[in-house]
This record gives C-alpha cells, sequence and structure tokens, in this order.
C-alpha cells in the first residue's frame, strides 16, 4: 500500500495522485447517523486463533464518535486508523466518488476494517453517472453469486476471487489495476485505452457480508454480540487529469472547491495546461492557429508528442480549422483553412490578395500593408464581367482598359488613338499617330507597341504564374473599330475546307504581347502544344508569330489579345524560319473541345 501511493511518486508527478482527496466520497448509510450504535471489529493471530474483539460505539452527534466517509479519504500515512462504518443494519451499501471532470484512473485500493464483503463490484461512469459500467466482480464464488468465470482459473476474466477471503478479519486489501494484462503495454492514450481508463464517476457496490471466522457463534445468551457490518479504513483511487498526453500540470476546473480532509494536502486537478500547441480542459483539439493536420493524441508508447502543426496563413489570420477536403487533396500534407483573413487577403492559406487590391512587391507578404487598393482611372477604366467594379491584376496592379486607352491606371490614349473619354479613345484617321486630344494626324516613330482590350479577367490567382502573363513590354487596349476594319469571328464548319487551306503548322498559343516594328508586325506568344508542323521544328515555349495582315490591311485582324490562349492554324516560311499569320489563317480562342476537334480533323480528313 505504501509504495502505491508514496509521497515520492506524488512530488515525483503533480498529476498523478488519490482522486479522492479533496472531493467528497457519499454513502448510501452511515454509522450512527439517526442514533448511536454499537460495533465490534475482530481479528486473529498469526495461526487465525481469535481474540479478543474490540468493541465501541458510532454517533455522528459526537465528534469524537463519528465516523464519516471522509475518514476513508483521508492521509493513509498520516492517518491510518481512521474508518467509516455503514449503519448496522444495512446488508449492502455504496460508495460513490462524483468528479468534477474526466480523469484518467489507474488503479483502486481499499482497505477494510471489516471482513472483506463476500461479494462487491466496481463501476465506473463516463458520463458523469447517465450510465455505468463494470470494472470488475469480486466474489468468493464468481460462479455461484454472478454466474461468471473465476480470473484465477480464465486469464482476463472480469471476476476475481483473490480478494474475497474474510481472512484477515481486518486490514484485508481489495486491489484493482485498470490496465492488468492482457492490457497492460498499451499506449495510454489510445482510443481503446482512454475507454478503459477515462471516468467521470466511480463507485463500489458492497453486496455480501460476511463473519470473521473468529466471530462467536450465536448463542441462547441475552445479548448477542453485534451483527456483522462494512468498515473501511481507506479508499484510494489512484489517477490523474486527462490530458491526452499534452501537459505535464494540471490547474482546478472552474468553480471547482476541493474539500479540506484531514492530513490531504495534495489534490488532482482536472483542467491541464496544454502544450504541444494544443488547447480544451482536456488538450483535446489543437490550438485556434494550428489546426494544418488532425489533431492526435501523444504516443504514449513511444513518447512522440504528436503535437499540433500550425496553419500557414501568411501572417493574415489569427485562427484557422481543419478541412477534410483540402487534406485529402493535399495528399495529407495539410488541410487548414485560413479563418477571416485580414489585410485585404483571401484564399484558403490568404496566399493572395482580394479583388480590387494588387500584391506590393516592394513588401514582404506577410506585411500588413502587402496588398495595396487598385488605382484605376473613373474614366479610362473598362469594367469587367466580374461585377460593377473595376478591379486590377492582383500580380501587378495594371488596370483593364477601354477600347483605345493605355497606362497601368488607363488614364490616356494608345498611340494612334485620341479622345480620352467615357468610351475610351477613338482611332486615328490616318495611316500612323494623331494628336491625342485634337485627332490631327501627324508622323510617328517606326517602333510603337500595339495594344488590344483588357483580358478576361481571372478570380483565382495562379500563384506560380501572373495571371495576365504580359512580359516588360505591356498591352492593355484597341480591338476592333469600324474605323479601321472589322474582324469575323472564324467558326470550323466543314473539315474538307479546313484541310484545304494546307496549313502547314497547326499551335496551341497563349500570346504575351504585340508590337509594331514599321515594317512588320511581331506578337510574342508562348506555345503551349504544337498539333502540327511541317517543315519547321517548332517546340513548346516562346515564339514569335508574324502577322501579315496587320501592316498590309492596316488593322489588327486576326485578334490576338495578350492574356489569352488561341488555336493558330499558319504558315511556315521556310525561308525565314517565321510562322506566318493572316487573314487566311484560322484563328479562334482556344477551348478544350475545340482542341480535340481539330486533332480529330487532321488526323481523319486532313492526311
Amino acid at each position: 500500500l505504501a509504495a502505491a501511493s508514496s509521497p515520492c511518486e506524488k512530488a515525483c508527478n503533480p498529476r498523478m495522485g488519490n482522486l479522492a482527496h479533496g472531493r467528497a466520497l457519499r454513502t448510501e448509510t452511515s454509522c450512527g447517523r439517526h442514533a448511536a450504535e454499537p460495533f465490534c471489529s475482530y481479528s486473529e493471530d498469526a495461526e487465525r486463533r481469535c481474540q479478543r474483539p474490540s468493541c465501541g460505539r458510532c454517533s455522528g452527534a459526537h465528534a469524537g464518535l463519528a465516523h464519516p466517509p471522509a475518514a476513508m479519504a483521508d492521509s493513509p500515512f498520516r492517518l491510518p486508523r481512521t474508518w467509516c462504518p455503514p449503519a448496522r443494519d444495512a446488508p449492502r451499501e455504496t460508495i460513490r466518488l462524483d468528479l468534477e471532470a474526466a480523469f484518467y484512473f489507474t488503479h483502486l485500493i481499499m482497505v477494510f476494517k471489516s471482513p472483506r464483503p463476500a461479494a462487491m463490484v466496481l463501476e465506473r461512469s463516463q458520463d458523469f453517472g447517465e450510465t455505468w459500467k463494470p470494472y470488475k466482480y469480486f466474489a468468493a464464488n464468481c460462479s455461484a453469486t454472478f454466474g461468471l468465470e473465476d480470473d484465477v482459473r480464465q486469464r482476463g476474466a472480469i471476476c476475481t476471487s483473490r480478494y474475497s477471503s474474510p481472512f484477515p478479519c481486518t486490514g484485508g486489501e481489495v486491489i484493482f489495476r485498470a490496465l492488468s494484462p492482457p492490457y497492460a503495454a498499451e499506449n495510454p492514450y489510445s482510443a481503446e485505452a482512454q475507454a478503459l481508463l477515462k471516468i467521470t464517476n466511480l463507485r463500489v457496490r458492497l453486496l455480501e457480508r460476511q463473519r470473521c471466522p473468529c466471530l462467536p457463534a450465536a448463542s441462547p445468551a441475552p445479548q448477542p454480540p453485534p451483527a456483522p457490518h462494512y468498515a473501511v479504513y481507506d479508499f484510494i483511487v489512484k489517477g490523474s487529469c486527462f490530458c491526452n498526453g499534452h501537459a505535464d500540470h494540471c490547474v482546478p476546473v472552474a468553480g471547482f472547491k476541493p474539500v479540506k480532509a484531514a492530513g490531504v494536502f495534495h489534490v488532482v486537478h482536472g483542467k491541464c495546461m496544454c502544450k504541444h500547441n494544443t488547447a480544451g480542459s482536456h488538450c483535446q483539439h489543437c490550438a485556434p492557429l494550428y489546426n494544418d493536420q488532425p489533431w492526435q493524441a501523444a504516443d504514449g508508447k513511444t513518447g512522440a508528442p504528436k503535437e499540433c502543426q500550425s496553419c500557414k496563413c501568411n501572417g493574415h489570420a489569427d485562427t484557422c480549422h481543419f478541412d477534410m477536403d483540402a487534406w485529402l487533396a493535399s495528399g495529407n500534407r495539410s488541410g487548414g483553412v485560413c479563418d477571416n483573413c485580414q489585410h485585404n487577403t483571401e484564399g484558403q492559406h490568404c496566399q493572395r490578395c482580394k479583388l480590387g487590391f494588387y500584391r506590393d512587391l516592394r513588401r514582404p507578404f506577410s506585411a500588413p500593408d502587402a496588398c495595396k487598393p487598385c488605382s484605376c482611372h473613373p474614366v479610362g477604366s473598362a469594367v469587367l464581367p466580374l461585377g460593377p467594379r473595376t478591379f486590377c491584376d492582383p500580380s501587378t496592379g495594371d488596370c483593364p482598359c477601354k477600347p483605345g486607352v493605355a497606362g497601368p491606371r488607363c488614364d490616356h490614349c494608345l498611340p494612334g488613338y485620341w479622345g480620352f473619354g467615357a468610351y475610351g479613345c477613338r482611332p486615328c484617321h490616318c495611316a500612323r499617330s494623331c494628336d491625342p486630344h485634337t485627332g490631327d494626324c501627324h508622323s510617328s516613330s517606326s517602333d510603337v507597341t500595339w495594344h488590344n482590350e483588357a483580358p478576361p479577367f481571372q478570380a483565382v490567382l495562379n500563384e506560380s504564374e501572373p495571371t495576365w502573363g504580359w512580359e516588360d513590354e505591356q498591352g492593355f487596349s484597341a480591338l476592333r473599330h469600324s474605323g479601321k476594319c472589322e474582324c469575323k469571328e472564324q467558326v470550323l464548319g466543314n473539315p474538307k475546307v479546313f484541310c484545304g487551306m494546307k496549313y502547314t503548322y497547326v499551335i496551341k498559343a497563349k500570346i504575351l504581347s504585340a508590337h509594331d516594328k514599321g515594317s512588320h508586325a511581331e506578337v510574342s506568344v508562348k506555345i503551349k502544344k504544337v498539333l502540327k508542323s511541317t517543315k519547321l521544328k517548332i517546340l513548346r515555349g516562346k515564339r514569335t508569330l508574324y502577322p501579315e495582315s496587320w501592316t498590309n490591311r492596316g488593322c489588327t485582324c486576326p485578334i490576338l489579345n495578350p492574356g489569352l490562349e488561341y488555336l493558330v492554324a499558319g504558315h511556315e516560311d521556310v525561308r525565314t524560319g517565321r510562322l506566318i499569320v493572316n487573314m487566311k489563317s484560322f484563328v479562334h480562342q482556344w477551348k478544350s473541345a475545340l482542341g480535340r476537334k481539330v486533332l480529330e480533323v487532321l488526323k481523319r480528313d486532313c492526311n
């Protein structure tokens, strides 16, 4: 008994101790509760010969004669001989311990002043007394009393006869270990171990008294000796606060006030002081910003702490939550979703600027002012299909412009356009540029950057590539205008007509920028797929297209807008190594279905 509840163990582990300390034990009856009652205790010598009984009286009305239930929970070292007997006429009794929170229960030690019961059962509740399950049955004869096997003969049986002998008549122990074999090697924080160890209530039902063999037989004497009854010296419930392996120290649960008991200075409290980035009264979930992986209890076998991992919120959120869909989509690497992104950011990890803001590359993205508001000109900026507002490119801050308008803020006319206003800028009625305010024609430089209308805005930022993908020379506006020319949208009709054009190359290309070099035009593209090539070696990557019609006809047909992807079918100029685009070329904005159809036509009809 001393080794099972030594002061050293309490000092070395502040979470472990007697759970009955500081808490009220409850019994159904109490000796002398209503009137003074006689009692006797018996003992035997080493040879089990009867010794003289020790008799007295108990009375709840007199402090010196009172034996309350609290006597079972005082210090077994400082006050080893205090005890509690139930009422004299109680054939059955219940001792119950109610806890203010869930605790881990490891073992029970009961020391009896009377002979141990001939039958009793130990039970626990994990829902504050709503339901009960048996831990162990104790009986001198398990099969006769409970109809159960005896663990003396069948290992692991739920009943035992080990602690039901009447000897010794005083000082006999009943010991129960919650993780006795075959469960002793279990991880104490596993779900299986929790089902055995976690308790909110514990009770012992004393079902059958038994006499000490030293008790004299009944005699015709006028005052026979008192009937046997239960009496308990110590009720020791060893356990600890329930922290899933994530705390070294526990504090009182809110509102809990320990019951004072003689010689008791250490109380095991029920609220865990969590570590490993966990939270909750039992460290049963992750702290607010540490939900990137599923919460786990520590591993009691290996000692692995199984810490909660922080969410990657780039400094723009205070909390996050775990999302199973995100976890599975990442290949079980990251499931944290940031809550209420701050500083004008959005996304699972607050990793991009919200619509209406753009990334300031001069500031680290974790800075509160990394996302700056768009500063698009109210007259020259175009309203995109996403809504009534004008949004800029979230990666650069560049604004979508109205026809004929240029500049990152869309605040002036393009070369070759004039009359900045609510409808954009009008094309000059001359071969080259004109005065941007009056439209009067004048000569221009030999190398002018051509521009196209606002590319379609993408709501989700591709983090590995800027949304609009423009290079240093950035295009913005000017598509189709009746004053220049009118471009007709091409449709893939009869496959024989398409094959009859004898296109020598067919590619999928993303338009990067367009330039007028005076004698010719150049369109910089990124080739993403080659559906057909004839004599020239065409590889994926950056390449230049040469739209002859832009120079010869003085208009921008076929249309090639920066930021968009097109299917382009044209002719190779083997002598110069150029890919030519003209009015005979087939140019259409890329769609997967169109790509599949053209590839089918090339294989089936054009061979």
